[in-house]
């Protein structure tokens, strides 16, 4: 989800506005804003669920896109795709009338600091899980489109990958309706703007690129090359080089085709990126528990040799 705040004046809703909804009544009053995109805005609200997401538009088609989407979500969402969908109504104000829609607020760390603060190795873990996801959605016949470290949030435990912003998610053959240039194909002349699951997986890649450094950069005058090259050369990089490679260039017919490269590269005798997640979870532990045993003998080993010394 985008974090900056919203430009547009029609969305400068400050804290404790009490929004009604036009048709089905209920009452949200306004917290604050969790971000704005280029149709629309976001806020976090009390609502007698609890703490929900608001999306607000002056476009009714852009949000009733959305809430189809959202739908399509329900049947194939499990426990890690986009929020659920609670509400969709109008809010007439003095301003005009705003067609918004209530959702499940997600809580969790944003995937770049997630990963920051954990460590680059998860990167691939996550990314693992994203592409499990993205091939439900690509099979339900939709591409995510704008897909970022922004609109990617990490919940649990145990740890899982889930989507916030579905503003860009579009049916699979049409042009992509939103997009960030530094995870869009097109910005980097390696490919249209089409709706396919090869547009995805280009992202995903750019997604582990921009993991590795936590930054982002212009492109040079050969951007294929200026990325492979980045990607060869990267220490972190380097050893999903084949797979980012094959991302990057369209090579994967699916997403379940990277998917099954990446996770023989990762880990190749475990069937599953759960078990990665619940072996660094049990390796964890066992470190811990390593600590306490060595402590213990070490209080044991001084209070030998006290009475060693004093005692006898």
């Amino acid at each position: 989800m985008p974090t900056h705040l919203p430009r547009n004046r029609a969305f400068d809703i400050p804290p404790g506005t009490m929004v009604t909804g036009k048709w089905h009544g209920k009452q949200y009053q306004i917290i604050k804003p969790l971000g704005s995109g280029g149709q629309g805005a976001v806020f976090l609200a009390h609502s007698e669920r609890g703490r929900v997401a608001l999306k607000f538009s002056t476009d009714q088609a852009n949000i009733a896109s959305e809430v189809n989407v959202l739908n399509k979500f329900s049947k194939v969402r499990g426990d890690s795709l986009g929020p659920s969908l609670y509400d969709v109504d109008d809010w007439t104000t003095g301003r005009g009338t705003f067609a918004f829609y209530a959702m499940e607020y997600i809580r969790g760390t944003p995937l770049l600091e997630c990963v920051r603060v954990r460590g680059f190795e998860w990167a691939p873990i996550f990314i693992l899980q994203l592409l499990k996801d993205l091939d439900k959605l690509h099979r339900e016949g939709w591409v995510f489109g704008d897909l970022k470290p922004e609109n990617l949030i990490v919940t649990g435990p145990p740890l899982k990958v889930r989507w916030l912003d579905v503003g860009g998610t579009t049916p699979m053959g049409r042009a992509i309706k939103e997009y960030t240039e530094f995870f869009d194909r097109g910005y980097w002349g390696m490919g249209t703007r089409k709706a396919e699951p090869s547009y995805d997986l280009f992202a995903v890649a750019m997604i582990m690129i921009n993991l590795a450094d936590m930054r982002r950069f212009e492109k040079g005058d050969d951007p294929k090359k200026q990325l492979l090259t980045y990607v060869m050369r990267h220490r972190k990089l380097a050893p999903f080089y084949d797979e980012i490679k094959g991302a990057l260039t369209g090579a994967y017919p699916s997403a379940a085709a990277m998917r099954a490269d990446l996770l023989n590269k990762t880990n190749g005798t475990i069937g599953s990126d759960d078990r990665i997640t619940n072996r660094k979870t049990r390796t964890k532990k066992k470190k811990e528990w390593k600590g306490t045993v060595i402590l213990a003998c070490a209080v044991l080993f001084a209070y030998f040799m006290y009475v060693a010394i004093f005692m006898m």
